[in-house]
């Protein structure tokens, strides 16, 4: 195992780069340090010489997080080791010593509770336990409820009379020579007066462990095979006693279902993604059955998709913890290098492990669970952390600094374009306030002026509509200005005008060419004191109307968190808008040429169904019952609205996006 470094400055990226060849080609690990010797990232590479060089280019072709790390590290190191396995080994190893902070860490979304058994101590005593494992104890689970657990022990207990009691409860019985109530209802095999040997115990909890961790059948076949022997010989108590510890044995397997019939040893993983986020959740099944979950979330501050943050996550869920890596890990895609991991994986364990992406059957199914449990989990973690004061506080804090506002946007405006190939051109407006979404304050927009596919038109049209219908709210409020200054409630409904408010921050979707087109709007009415950015989807880049390059805000930023928020809510609504009226104008547009058929009744018919795609499902009888439609009207109106041969079913297109919309009933 060779060393190198490079020489220590806070002058960029590029004053810390190793000369030209100085770099081993060998495997390796290596280190970023920021200007005050702190190890800000911990990475592995088959080739060292290679991934280092990938580090030491123009700052705008790297990844913004890639980009953030390197400028904030002053220097890197490396470590060349003579296998891969050895550098996954020595990664896992740094990123535990120092805990990087652009490292993924995977924390847990909650405190799970585990069943444990201190093996380490004379008489091992079973117990419920939280927080971080200690050595010398047994760990079985997680579990997702503490009194689950306490019922399965109080179960077992009378088949596997083990030691449950505390320390000082155990003392105290040794000293008065009288076992505590477990002892006396055959709940304990009281270890504390000497009832059993300490070699004796050991074999009760042995037992145990066995039964709890999945080996449950060849207890239960000798417990029903010493039943029958007791009632063949006649010893009917001792057999109603077994078929009582049998009952015992099958109540306690009930809680735990059944999910893979083949008897599996394996943890089933899936994740939830967004781009500043993920998500884990991780299924223990142990003899085909569910014997406990878990779930993780973590900020996004390393580059690189779904496989490189399997690997990340199984490094540190298995690396420190060999007794708890099963015979198989089902994953949602595969990591790198899957054939490394699977050898440290099972040098670790002491057998071999297999790390695969399940692709039919009851494994299929699991992970397609355990992958909504993510989903679920994910969407619960962003409501907490949206509905949290001080967080929202933060977050409007973080993007008044990196916008160099004056003071907190407290309001914020967000603007997003959709339409289908230049046609049905909408628009959104979602509104935010104090870090919340103000839904009633939502508006929709169609593009008039705008012809064909132009955004950054459609843009312009919909911020110059808004900001007019300000000025006009404002102009009216002054006319009816009172003592107390203008007047921004509507006299006539009691209700605040619609846009008499000015926000503190308009945000749109998109790129240098949208935010310009915003700006220039706002210019042409004279408004200069409304901020206006742009939030790029693709690198999460904020852009700013007069500058050239874009502002990066850290990937744990709570700022970047809430615009995102924003936006994907301006999206999701534009989104909606569009689908509306898309399938509005697609049904008018089908009916046409049915003779007799006016405007009026189009109306009905589209209110009445809804969709276009409903209404080709409607038979004849359906629509004629229809007011005002007769039965010959609805057989033209089902043959005018009929799909040609060999079509598909319409499908859209967002071109800002390129996401697929499709025409949901």
């Amino acid at each position: 195992m060779a060393s190198g470094r490079t020489r220590r400055t806070s002058r960029g990226p590029l004053s810390y780069r190793p000369e030209p060849g100085s770099i081993p080609t060998q495997p390796g690990v290596y280190r970023f340090r920021d200007p005050k010797g702190r190890v800000v990232y911990v990475g592995k590479a088959k080739s060292l010489r290679a991934r280092l060089s990938s580090y030491f280019q123009d700052i705008g072709n790297l990844h913004p997080r890639t980009a953030t790390m390197v400028t904030t590290a002053a220097s890197v190191e490396w470590t060349v080791v003579a296998t891969e396995v050895e550098a996954l080994q020595l990664e896992y190893s740094w990123i535990k010593e120092f805990d990087p902070r652009f490292n993924v860490k995977y924390r847990d979304d909650k405190s799970y509770p585990w069943l444990a058994v201190t093996t380490g101590e004379e008489f091992p005593r079973v117990m419920v336990g939280r927080g971080a494992k200690r050595k010398g104890t047994r760990y079985f689970g997680p579990y997702s409820h503490a009194w689950a657990i306490r019922e399965t022990v109080d179960v077992l207990l009378r088949v596997f009379p083990m030691r449950s009691c505390s320390a000082g409860v155990f003392k105290r019985s040794q000293q008065i020579g009288r076992p505590c109530l477990l002892g006396y209802i055959d709940k304990c095999a009281a270890p504390c007066v000497g009832k059993v040997t300490a070699e004796e115990h050991r074999a009760i909890v042995d037992d145990f462990c066995d039964f709890v961790g999945g080996r449950s059948k060849p207890f239960m076949t000798r417990i029903r095979k010493e039943m029958m022997a007791a009632s063949e010989a006649q010893e009917y108590e001792r057999a109603a006693r077994l078929r009582d510890d049998l009952g015992a044995m099958e109540r306690a397997l009930e809680k735990q279902t059944v999910v893979l019939s083949d008897g599996a040893d394996a943890d089933v993983i899936a994740f939830a993604e967004d781009p500043l986020e993920v998500a884990v959740q991780i299924f223990y099944v142990r003899g085909g059955r569910i014997r406990g979950q878990r779930g993780w979330v973590a900020d996004r501050v390393e580059e690189g998709g779904t496989p490189e943050l399997v690997e990340n996550f199984l490094l540190q869920a298995y690396a420190g913890e060999a007794d708890t890596i099963p015979r198989e890990v089902l994953v949602p895609a595969l990591p790198p290098d899957t054939a490394t991991l699977e050898q440290l994986l099972g040098e670790l364990k002491g057998s071999r492990v297999e790390i695969r992406v399940p692709q039919r059957g009851d494994k299929k199914s699991l992970q397609e669970t355990v992958g909504r449990n993510a989903l679920q989990a994910l969407a619960l973690h962003k409501t907490k952390r949206a509905s949290d004061l001080t967080t929202r506080n933060r977050a409007l804090e973080e993007i008044a600094d990196a916008l160099d506002l004056e003071e907190a946007p407290l309001r914020i405006e967000c603007y997003d374009v959709s339409n289908l190939q230049g046609t049905e051109v909408v628009a959104s407006m979602v509104v935010f306030e104090d870090g919340l979404s103000r839904k009633s304050e939502y508006r929709r927009f169609v593009i008039k002026a705008v012809d064909g596919q132009n955004d950054v038109a459609s843009m312009h049209e919909v911020i110059t509509r808004r900001f007019k219908r300000l000025l006009d709210e404002q102009s009216n409020s002054l006319e009816q200005q009172t003592d107390s200054g203008p007047m921004l409630v509507d006299p006539e409904t009691g209700r605040p005008r619609k846009f008499a408010y000015a926000p503190g921050l308009v945000v749109v979707d998109g790129g240098p060419p949208q935010v310009a087109a915003a700006q220039r709007a706002l210019t042409e009415l004279g408004i200069d004191d409304v901020p206006v950015c742009g939030l790029a989807k693709r690198l999460e880049e904020v852009w700013l109307p007069t500058e050239e390059d874009p502002v990066i805000l850290p990937r744990s930023s709570e700022g970047l968190y809430l615009l995102q928020r924003v936006r994907d809510e301006a999206h999701r609504f534009a989104i909606n808008h569009h689908r509306s009226r898309r399938s509005k104008s697609m049904v008018e547009s089908a009916l046409d040429d049915v003779p007799g058929l006016g405007e009026v009744r189009r109306k009905t018919l589209l209110k009445h169904f809804g969709s276009l795609r409903k209404l080709r499902q409607a038979e004849v009888d359906e629509i004629a019952q229809v007011p005002g439609i007769g039965p010959r009207t609805a057989a033209a109106i089902k043959e005018a609205v009929a799909p040609a041969v060999g079509q598909d079913a319409p499908v859209s297109v967002n071109t800002a996006t390129g996401e697929i919309i499709e025409d949901t009933p």
